[in-house]
């Protein structure tokens, strides 16, 4: 009886080598498959169409190359000159590349753990301003001058990154220097209505108004609010200028720097 198995196809290349290079690859394109179905089911709303299709090839291909390489001494390919002088190459390229596999790596930890998003107000490093866009690769910023700056994402990944509307509410503070001879109580009293009365200063968590410290030319008042995240800073603003305002209109001053100059001996005043 023949051994089918055995025959020999092509020099020592046996139908058992075929068959076993034919489920190999049948198995790798199965896993690939798996692979790149839930990479895109999790970022399919993570990322831009164009930049997932292309992270999906490349695995996709990955796996397969890999697979075929495994396989190829069944084939009787001998690939030990091509293998060396393919590590060389992906030696020489790996250290090319090194910041770009980063940047990348860095981008999908970035698009899957979303400590950022387009439109938010960040600050990384030294660079703060508005997102407006997250790539593969890197992160692009408006500053608040209008600058658009890159950064890459291994930069953003690995800096501490301060979200500044993050939280629905952000808090902001003053400290309110008023003169010794006026009603200090008067003066809380009157900051405490003018932020009930604006319409975007949070009552929840509560304001906190209260004199901090008695320095050397005020009693200083900390004023401390809370606001939308995304209207704060018109908050701030707005009513740093009532407060001063409603302030004088009241007889409460805000105190220049003030020196008593004592003279040891009183300077003599030669008459003529």
């Amino acid at each position: 009886m023949i051994d089918l198995l055995s025959y020999k196809v092509y020099g020592d290349v046996t139908v058992h080598d075929v068959l076993f290079v034919i489920v190999v690859m049948a198995l790798a394109t199965i896993v690939a498959r798996i692979i790149t179905t839930n990479i895109r089911r999790v970022l399919i709303d993570k990322m831009k169409r164009d930049q997932l299709e292309l992270m999906l090839k490349v695995v996709y291909f990955g796996i397969i190359i890999i697979a075929f390489v495994s396989v190829t001494p069944a084939l009787g390919l001998n690939l030990s000159g091509l293998l060396v002088a393919g590590g060389i190459a992906g030696i020489v390229i790996g250290f090319a590349s090194q910041s770009v596999v980063s940047n990348l790596i860095s981008g999908i930890f970035l698009i899957s753990e979303k400590p950022i998003k387009i439109g938010d107000q960040i600050n990384v490093g030294d660079v703060a301003g508005f997102v407006e866009d997250i790539n593969i690769i890197s992160t692009i910023v408006r500053t608040y001058d209008g600058l658009y700056v890159r950064i890459p994402n291994e930069k953003v990944f690995t800096s501490n990154i301060t979200n500044y509307v993050a939280n629905v509410a952000r808090r902001f503070e003053y400290v309110v220097g008023i003169r010794y001879s006026d009603d200090a109580e008067k003066a809380v009293e009157i900051i405490k209505r003018l932020i009930e009365e604006h319409p975007f200063a949070l009552k929840n968590p509560e304001p906190q108004v209260f004199v901090d410290e008695l320095g050397d030319n005020s009693v200083n008042i900390k004023v401390r609010i809370w606001a939308p995240s995304t209207e704060w800073y018109t908050v701030k603003m707005d009513l740093l200028w009532k407060i001063k305002k409603e302030l004088e209109a009241n007889g409460i001053e805000i105190p220049f720097p003030q020196r008593t100059v004592w003279f040891a001996n009183e300077p003599k005043i030669s008459k003529t």
